[in-house]
């Protein structure tokens, strides 16, 4: 055919997988015996463009940059800045430009992520692919395989497009990086009736980015680029990201600050001219108070917060790949964790057999028989020679997973595949076929030759002769189980005939038994599943798997309880969004789901006001890595698209690990919000202390230069060792945080009111004392007293819980040395004579300092009262 005489392929009116091959053919216009011309193969490569995952359209990365400088706390931070170079502090600028910087390019760097998950998505793609093009085999790079192009496959080929299968010949497939499905998938090309199948099970099929593991085939190309299922995956990773827990906290606290700043400014300016005071000194005393209200120390020390807590999730094997996912972990109430490789090991073993009548484990099976003899032997004998396992460097077992679970069994039964061949060499076989689904193979004995055929148990039961009633109901029984069953059967021969072909050799067999095959839990899922629930979060299992090893497994683990429900793809297509908004909250196990659905499940969670951890390794979990607040994507199985498309990895890929970063997250958390107390209570209370000193009949007790000290040092330091604050004990006993709760919820905007109250009144009763004393150092004493109640009160708010004693005094030594650092400069600006006139201090005598010092303490001394006498009001 020629260009001229080209129609572009329309679009089918049923599913790909649901029309015969031959049809499939005619729709695409192409020839299965001899694919495309080389010209058509152009004209379609110029109409449908190349066989790539497309970039989505992004911001540049001036734009990225620009974006980062519209937040209202990066806004107040350059306003603050602006005022401290105006008032001539230009070191106070200097930091806070710095600030600024350092968190614009820590947001920077969070938004460019999302592009390198599309280029993970695109390296996938197999570099060159085998296809027929006039008739001719011929490689051609995988970018230009178009629509019609007939695809040859082999084993070890990746798949370059998605693909109509029109021969397969043994041909099994990878899809766990795709459909989550752990066990090899038999192809066909026979259509299938139910257009509504889900991935994993449109046998006629091969998908992009999914890999040939045996036999061979042949495919008509259907769809590529973005077009394919691999595409669709990577058009839902292009939108925008969740904001995090912390960030929407954030957010509204620095409104909340910026309409207090404001207001501040008005206030003390206004009051102070008409109470008579230089309106200049006001001016910058309200400026001073403004930049005092800002914390502009409060993006450094999260920022400080957010990657200590990764660097110590990396040493637990957690690597943080975005700050703000270490405290996302400690808000967390639903973990939606893929099944294989995340609870499970991604190993098939054989764990179970049927034998002698009976369902016992595999261990107990070799014991009884093992190579003693008996029909537990034979039967462990023949999962040795009807397996196709070679032995790789080291004696590593090479092979079908499936089939090295059975040479598994059978070697740890003490029944080496190598030394039975060398007993009973094999001299034909009947390979596997998907119709017969089953294969056998034959071996010379000392009396003749025996076969042994293994498969399905619907395949060789129905081949067996007796009475097979019992292992049909055991079959059922150990699926229910969530095994996936295989039967084991034998025939003896004198003499094998001339003509060896299934329906003469595959009949009158005596069964052997059955062994049932699981992809085992890990052994230590089920307790981070307990830990997890104790801890107040949901664990939601969501695989691509079958309902019934989906069912099987996560009641092993915990995730479900007897009688709870099992929800498949199927059932949610039918369900509409509101009814699985209201659901999904009581649902613990979704089974055969595809991406689209996932992102469905994880929405329908969040919409229920839930913060949604999604953990998974394939390429199908990548979207809803993406649209999760928190994905946790496996570091050793997983695939770099949902790496990149996550915000934590676990490098062990232990399930149980998330359980360390839960509970690293709501540390996190809990110091933010200390920190956050510390800075607001100090603050409230400087500004108290000068808007009621006129009131009080007081002169004004701070000058604007001691209110940008107390901002400096008081703020950073102290606020900066807080990171190092250990996780209170009863951390992992407590219920995850409502969401939408704000940062003063649970009592603290009420502490921040009497502690800050308490504050100004000691610095002003100081005030009022030393002037009543006739003491000339009165400015300095009010000064100092107020600098010195926030390292108290530092001190005392280390845990809302347990008094400064209970919770270790020397817990965290370098909160001790900050405040130990703070004290030692407070006393340089006292004492030593080149300060005095910057900062307009006087020295104090011994009885005035150590007057300050007992002032200052009576908030530490009040506040672990509150904690002895009954603990404050707390989430």
């Amino acid at each position: 055919m020629d260009a001229a005489s080209s129609t572009a392929p329309a679009e089918p009116q049923v599913a790909w997988h649901c029309m015969p091959a031959v049809c499939a053919a005619t729709r695409l216009a192409t020839d299965p015996a001899a694919g495309l011309s080389e010209a058509e193969a152009a004209f379609r490569l110029a109409r449908h463009g190349p066989n790539l995952i497309g970039e989505a359209a992004v911001r540049s990365r001036l734009r990225l940059l620009f974006a980062q400088f519209t937040d209202v706390m990066i806004l107040l931070l350059v306003a603050a800045a602006a005022v401290s170079g105006l008032m001539g502090e230009w070191e106070d600028t200097l930091v806070i430009a710095s600030i600024v910087v350092l968190n614009a390019g820590v947001g920077f760097l969070q938004a460019y992520r999302a592009d390198r998950a599309i280029a993970a998505l695109r390296q996938m793609a197999s570099p060159v692919a085998m296809v027929l093009r006039d008739g001719r085999q011929r490689p051609v790079p995988a970018d230009s395989i178009v629509p019609g192009d007939v695809v040859l496959l082999e084993a070890g080929a990746a798949i370059p497009a998605d693909l109509r299968l029109v021969e397969a010949i043994d041909l099994r497939l990878g899809e766990a990086a795709l459909t989550g499905e752990s066990l090899p998938v038999d192809k066909h090309t026979a259509p299938e009736a139910d257009a509504g199948l889900s991935l994993g099970d449109r046998r006629n099929m091969a998908f992009k980015g999914t890999a040939v593991l045996f036999g061979r085939g042949r495919g008509i190309a259907v769809a590529t680029g973005m077009a394919t299922e691999l595409g669709h995956i990577a058009g839902m990773l292009g939108g925008e990201e969740p904001r995090t827990p912390l960030q929407r906290r954030l957010t509204v606290f620095g409104r909340q600050v910026a309409v207090a700043a404001l207001l501040i400014c008005a206030v003390i300016l206004v009051t102070g001219v008409l109470r008579g005071e230089p309106p200049m000194l006001m001016l910058l005393t309200a400026l001073s108070l403004a930049v005092a209200a800002i914390p502009e120390a409060l993006p450094a020390v999260v920022t400080v917060l957010l990657a200590l807590g990764a660097s110590r999730m990396a040493r637990e094997n957690a690597l943080i790949r975005r700050l703000p996912a270490v405290e996302t972990l400690g808000s967390v109430t639903f973990i939606c964790s893929d099944k294989t490789g995340t609870l499970t090991r991604n190993e098939m073993r054989a764990v179970a057999a049927y034998a002698d009548g009976a369902v016992v484990p595999i261990a107990r099976l070799g014991a009884a028989g093992g190579a003693a003899g008996g029909a537990a032997g034979e039967l462990l004998r023949a999962l040795a020679l009807c397996n196709d396992v070679a032995e790789g460097p080291g004696g590593t077992p090479l092979g079908d997973p499936t089939e090295v679970a059975l040479w598994q069994a059978a070697a740890d039964a003490g029944i080496a595949k190598a030394a039975a061949e060398r007993a009973a060499p094999r001299v034909r076989e009947l390979p596997f076929e998907s119709d017969r689904k089953r294969m056998t193979t034959f071996h010379a004995v000392a009396d003749g030759f025996v076969a042994y055929t293994k498969g399905a148990p619907e395949g060789v039961l129905a081949c067996c002769t007796g009475d097979v009633a019992d292992a049909v109901a055991a079959a059922e029984t150990m699926a229910n189980d969530g095994l996936r069953v295989l039967a084991v059967a034998r025939r003896r021969w004198a003499a094998l005939p001339d003509v060896l072909d299934a329906g003469t050799a595959e009949r009158d067999l005596v069964l052997l038994g059955l062994v049932g095959l699981l992809d085992p839990p890990r052994e230590e899922a089920k307790a981070a599943v307990a830990t997890c629930r104790a801890a107040g979060i949901t664990p939601v299992m969501i695989t691509g798997d079958h309902p019934v090893t989906a069912r099987a497994i996560a009641r092993q683990v915990g995730i479900l309880d007897d009688g709870g429900r099992v929800v498949t793809g199927r059932d949610l297509q039918a369900m509409p969004d509101e009814a699985l908004r209201e659901q999904a909250g009581d649902i613990r196990v979704y089974a055969r789901v595809d991406p689209a659905q996932k992102i469905r499940i994880v929405v329908a969670l969040q919409e229920r006001g839930g913060v949604v951890a999604m953990t998974g390794d394939g390429v199908n979990d990548a979207p809803a890595l993406a649209r999760a607040d928190i994905g946790v994507a496996m570091g050793r199985i997983g695939t770099d698209v949902a790496r990149e498309s996550a915000g934590l990895v676990l490098l062990d890929d232990n399930f149980a690990t998330i359980v360390l970063a839960v509970r690293e997250g709501r540390r996190i958390y809990d110091n933010i919000r200390k920190f956050i107390r510390f800075v607001v209570t100090c603050n409230a209370a400087e500004i108290l202390t000068i808007f009621l000193a006129p009131f009080l009949g007081l002169p004004l007790p701070l000058l604007p230069i001691q209110i940008l000290w107390m901002n400096l040092v008081t703020d950073g330091l102290p606020g900066l060792a807080l990171a190092a604050e250990p996780a209170e004990r009863d951390i992992m006993r407590r219920r995850p945080r409502p969401p939408h709760e704000g940062l003063f919820a649970g009592g603290m905007a009420w502490q921040v009111a009497w502690a800050s109250s308490l504050m100004a009144a000691s610095a002003l009763a100081t005030e009022a004392l030393a002037l009543a004393s006739g003491s000339p150092n009165w400015q300095t004493m009010a000064f100092t007293v107020l600098t010195l109640t926030q390292m108290w009160q530092v001190m005392a708010i280390r845990s809302d819980r347990a008094t400064a004693f209970q919770a270790g005094f020397f817990a965290n030594r370098l909160l001790l040395g900050a405040v130990a650092l703070t004290f030692v400069l407070q006393l340089a600006v006292i004492y030593v004579p080149p300060l005095n006139p910057i900062f307009n201090t006087t020295p104090l005598s011994l009885a005035e300092l150590l007057t300050c010092i007992g002032m200052s303490s009576l908030v530490f001394i009040a506040l672990d009262i509150t904690k002895r006498l009954g603990r404050p009001r707390e989430a």
